[in-house]
């Protein structure tokens, strides 16, 4: 079946669709991908992953279309970061 892979970290965004047996696992799909060789940063252990945007597990099935994606961690503390809720204080 063909499904997609997706992650990004500063300055670079990989989408990658490939082909993985039907029975295959998120877990599976990101080791097929070779986006672990590409990336050696990624660290499933600790990196959460989804489904078209849905948190899952790396052992959840998979269906034909999906996209599998990996997150980064946060980088900056929310509490510090002003918050941008889209209105302009300006006016």
């Amino acid at each position: 079946m063909q499904i997609g892979v997706a992650y990004s970290e500063a300055g670079q965004q990989v989408w990658l669709t490939i082909e993985v047996p039907d029975a295959s696992s998120v877990c599976d799909a990101i080791n097929h991908s070779g986006i672990l060789k590409s990336f050696p940063t990624i660290d499933l252990e600790t990196q959460k992953v989804g489904v078209f945007g849905r948190l899952v597990k790396l052992d959840a099935p998979l269906r034909p279309g999906d996209r599998v994606e990996i997150y980064r961690p946060i980088t900056c503390d929310p509490q510090t970061v002003p918050r941008r809720d889209g209105s302009d204080d300006d006016d």
